[in-house]
C-alpha cells in the first residue's frame, strides 16, 4: 500500500491563530469520523503568518474522496473559516513508509 501525503500551505491573519488551533481538535475529530483512509495529520506553523497541513492518507483515492467533501461537518468547517489564503495544496508518496 501506498500513503499518500497531502501538503497544505496556508496563510493566517495573527488575530486567528486561536481560533484555528482552537478549531483543529475538532477537525481532526470529525476527519476520522467521516473520511475514510484518514491516517493522520500533523500542523506546522510558518514564519510570516504561514502554516503547512501535512495530512496522511491511505491512498490518493481516499485523499481525492476527502477533497470532494469539503467542509461538511462542523469542525473541519471552523478550522477552515480561520485560514485567510491558500498557499499551495499539492499531494505527494511517503518514500520511507
Amino acid at each position: 500500500m501506498t500513503t499518500s501525503v497531502e501538503l497544505t500551505r496556508f496563510r493566517v491573519a495573527p488575530g486567528k491563530v486561536e481560533a484555528l488551533l482552537a478549531a483543529r481538535p475538532g477537525m481532526i475529530a470529525d476527519f476520522e469520523a467521516d473520511r475514510e483512509g484518514f491516517l493522520g495529520a500533523r500542523l506546522v506553523r510558518l514564519p510570516d503568518g504561514e502554516w503547512l497541513d501535512i495530512v496522511e492518507w491511505r491512498s490518493s483515492a481516499d485523499y481525492a474522496a476527502s477533497s470532494a467533501k469539503g467542509p461538511n461537518r462542523p469542525g473541519i468547517k471552523a478550522f477552515f473559516d480561520a485560514i485567510d489564503s491558500l498557499v499551495v495544496a499539492e499531494e505527494g508518496v511517503l518514500a520511507d513508509g
